[in-house]
């Protein structure tokens, strides 16, 4: 092992979102910071987020935000009380990044570019005075006495008398997040829950959705069903090769995972959600007026994506070549029904490596909700994906991994201080 170095140091492994935050609010109350990425830059993750964009945070009020992570909500009052949505905006605007808020209290870069925010930070760190050690994947956590003492990181040892596990979740793992906190974690006595996709697509079973593979729709509704009813959104959706993605798609998938486990779920879509089932009926019969001699698959372009139209109408069990003035009035009443309650069955989530977001993870009893330290371990803390929080998308989960990063890396700095007699 390499000569001890710097025992006074606060080591933080993982330079994502929480990494860097919890590096942030450590140098802030004057700690010597060292921050260890397995990658050879800093926020890999969020480069990608948002398809580039990063949804960084949500103007949502506190409550909203403790809704959107379910039963483990609770555990983020002291993490946003700390850092909220408008302090971290706040922040960033002070750094020299400019924010813009879009439907349903997103948050984005003014630029759209994620890189934006990056460099912003990688800037403030720098000025901050963080040691930044890139290409460095932690092998280990070292203990001496049943406390902290320190990282491995290939053959070298770096000593450190506090140490915030920040490595993410398993999603993604092209950036890093292959797991490895949980594996540390574990070791050293800590509960890990079971680990599963959130904010995930979809595969379904029904073979024509393959056929529609690429169609966006908007403005759709879809609701899940279980053993009762799971969750029910409004926006945008996505067909794939395998099944559906989308906005809509990923905000149920969390629920849907979670009732996978016990019943198979349906998928109901409202393609016109907007319009009430006689207004809908008025608009059907003045369409099928105009074309009224045409077969029903050219029949029914001012209603449908053209991609959709075959599989729809073999879904409502219509003929597709019949022609207008042939329908059956049930017929007619299928067809309706159909377009506002369209069924597809859930057969499995996609991998977790293609989930925005991993569910499950350290667990959250062990962790002090108001320094983000183990009540296992002394001088161990957590922060962002590694721990059991999950939430809804929307710039929820950023805003939970900055807030108890910038917790986790005060709290060490504190705690640092309190020991040197400072």
């Amino acid at each position: 092992m390499a000569e001890k170095i710097n025992p006074r140091a606060i080591a933080i492994v993982g330079g994502g979102a929480a990494g860097m935050f919890a590096a942030i609010g450590a140098a802030e109350k004057g700690a010597n910071v060292q921050l260890f990425e397995r990658n050879k830059q800093l926020g890999v993750k969020l480069l990608i987020t948002g398809k580039g964009r990063c949804n960084i945070t949500n103007t949502a009020t506190v409550e909203d935000f403790i809704e959107n992570f379910s039963e483990q909500g609770r555990f983020l009052y002291g993490a946003l009380a700390n850092l909220s949505n408008i302090d971290l905006i706040n922040f960033l605007q002070g750094i020299g990044l400019a924010t813009k808020e879009e439907r349903g209290g997103r948050v984005f870069p003014l630029s759209d570019r994620s890189r934006d925010l990056v460099e912003v930070l990688c800037k403030y760190l720098l000025s901050l005075g963080v040691s930044v050690f890139y290409n460095h994947r932690v092998e280990d956590l070292y203990l001496e006495s049943g406390k902290i003492a320190g990282i491995i990181s290939g053959s070298n040892f770096f000593p450190a008398s506090k140490v915030i596990l920040t490595t993410g979740g398993l999603s993604y793992p092209r950036t890093g997040s292959t797991g490895d906190g949980y594996k540390f974690a574990a070791k050293l006595g800590h509960t890990v829950t079971n680990l599963s996709g959130s904010l995930v697509p979809l595969e379904i079973k029904e073979p024509w959705v393959k056929e529609v593979s690429g169609l966006s729709l908007k403005n759709v509704k879809i609701t899940a069903w279980g053993r009762d009813k799971l969750a029910e959104q409004f926006g945008e959706m996505l067909f794939t090769h395998f099944g559906v993605s989308g906005p809509i798609i990923l905000t149920i998938s969390r629920e849907v995972v979670k009732e996978l486990e016990y019943s198979p779920v349906r998928l109901e879509l409202n393609l016109k959600p907007a319009l009430d089932r006689k207004t809908l009926e008025k608009r059907l019969l003045r369409d099928f007026q105009e074309f009224s001699n045409k077969h029903l698959k050219n029949a029914m372009v001012k209603l449908l994506p053209q991609k959709l139209i075959m599989p729809f109408l073999f879904s409502a069990g219509i003929n597709a070549n019949k022609t207008v003035n042939q329908l059956t009035s049930s017929e007619r009443q299928q067809i309706l029904k159909t377009l506002q309650s369209l069924n597809f069955s859930v057969t499995k989530a996609r991998p977790i490596s293609e989930a925005i977001v991993t569910s499950g993870g350290v667990l959250l009893t062990e962790v002090d909700p108001r320094t983000m330290a183990s009540k296992i371990i002394p001088d161990l803390y957590f922060a962002g994906e590694v721990l059991d929080l999950d939430g809804y998308t929307g710039g929820y989960n950023l805003q939970a991994a900055f807030s108890t990063g910038y917790l986790a890396g005060q709290s060490a700095a504190i705690s640092l201080s309190r020991e040197d007699g400072s």
